[in-house]
C-alpha cells in the first residue's frame, strides 16, 4: 500500500486522538457521529455509524477544495466545540 493511500487513514487517526483526548467532547462527538450517519447503518458491515461517503465528500470538496481531504484535527475539535455550544447560543 502506497503512503498516499495511508495518507487519509493517518489524518483521521489524528482526528479520533485529538478528540479523545477532549473528555468533554465525547457525548457531542457521538451525538454527531449518530446524526450524520447513514439510516439503518445497524443492518450492513461494517456495523459503525459512519456519515454517507458522498457527503463527507461533498463536504470535504466545500470546505477544502478536495474531495478526498482529511480536515485537520483542530477543525473538528473547534467544530464539536460549537456544536457543544450551540443549544447555548440559541437559547
Amino acid at each position: 500500500m502506497s503512503s498516499r493511500a495511508l495518507r487519509p487513514v493517518g489524518g483521521w487517526l489524528r482526528v479520533v486522538v485529538a478528540v479523545v483526548a477532549r473528555p468533554e467532547l465525547w457525548a457531542t462527538a457521538v451525538r454527531q457521529l449518530l446524526r450524520l450517519a447513514v439510516p439503518g447503518w445497524w443492518k450492513r458491515a461494517p456495523f459503525l455509524p459512519l456519515p454517507d461517503r458522498g457527503y463527507v465528500r461533498f463536504r470535504m470538496s466545500t470546505a477544502y477544495g478536495d474531495p478526498s481531504a482529511v480536515p485537520p484535527a483542530a477543525d473538528v475539535v473547534a467544530y464539536l466545540h460549537w456544536c457543544r455550544a450551540w443549544p447555548r447560543l440559541v437559547s
